[in-house]
C-alpha cells in the first residue's frame, strides 16, 4: 500500500469511527440538508451519506459541509467518475460506493478523497485489498449473507475491516457491530421518509442518539 492510499485509509477509519453508525440519507428537498444533518450530528451521529440519488444531493453535501458544524458530509452512491470529481468538488469529505469498476478504480487512483469501495464476495474483497482498501462496503449487507457471512470470511480475509449496509434495522445494528471485522454500519433507518417529510428533527435526534449508544451495549 501507498503511503498516499494508508493516509486516506487512515482518515477514513478516524470518520467511520467517530460513531458506530454513519447515516445514509437520501434528501429530495434542500431545505430538509441542514436541519437534517444537525439533527443526527445533536444525537452523536456525525457521519453523514448523503447519496447521489436526487437533483440537490450535490448541493445537499456542499451545505452540510459549510454550515453544520461536527458534520462529515460524505457522498453515497458514487457509481462513475464523474461522481466522484463532482463529490469532490461540492466539499464531500468521503466517498461511498456500492460495486466498484475499472473505470471508477481508475478514477480513484487519481483522487485524494478517502473512498469506501463496496465488495459482496469474497474474491470483491480481496481484489480491493489488493489496491490498498483495507476498509471496505460490504452491500448489500442482509441479503448478500448479514452476520453470518462477515463472521465467515473474518478468518481468512483478517485484515478487512467492513462497514455492512443495506436491510440492517436499529434491532439488528449491534449484531454486526459486536463482530471483529466490522468498523461500523451504515444505516437508513435514522431519518426514514416520513420523519423527513413530517420535519421531526427531535424523533431523529432521539433515532441518531439511541444508535450512537450501540456499540457499549
Amino acid at each position: 500500500m501507498s503511503a498516499a492510499m494508508q493516509k486516506r485509509q487512515d482518515a477514513l477509519e478516524s470518520m467511520m469511527r467517530a460513531a458506530p453508525v454513519v447515516a445514509v440519507v437520501v434528501i429530495g428537498k434542500l431545505g430538509d440538508a441542514i436541519p437534517l444533518a444537525r439533527a443526527l450530528v445533536a444525537g452523536g451521529i456525525h457521519a453523514i451519506e448523503i447519496t447521489l440519488r436526487t437533483p440537490v444531493a450535490l448541493d445537499a453535501i456542499r451545505a452540510v459541509a459549510a454550515e453544520v458544524d461536527g458534520a462529515i458530509a460524505g457522498a453515497g452512491t458514487v457509481l462513475t467518475a464523474a461522481d466522484l470529481h463532482a463529490a469532490e468538488d461540492a466539499g464531500a469529505r468521503f466517498g461511498v460506493s456500492p460495486g466498484t469498476s475499472p473505470a471508477l478504480l481508475a478514477a480513484l487512483e487519481k483522487s485524494t478523497l478517502p473512498f469506501l469501495p463496496g465488495s459482496a464476495t469474497a474474491s470483491e474483497a480481496l481484489a480491493l485489498f489488493e489496491r490498498g482498501y483495507r476498509l471496505q462496503k460490504f452491500f448489500p449487507a442482509e441479503p448478500a449473507g448479514g452476520v453470518e457471512y462477515l463472521r465467515a470470511v473474518h478468518g481468512p480475509l483478517p485484515g478487512i475491516g467492513f462497514c455492512p449496509t443495506g436491510g440492517i434495522r436499529a434491532a439488528t445494528a449491534a449484531n454486526y457491530l459486536a463482530l471483529p471485522n466490522v468498523v461500523c454500519v451504515g444505516g437508513s433507518w435514522l431519518s426514514p421518509a416520513d420523519l423527513v417529510r413530517a420535519e421531526d428533527w427531535k424523533a431523529i435526534t432521539a433515532s441518531a442518539r439511541a444508535a450512537a449508544l450501540l456499540r457499549g451495549r
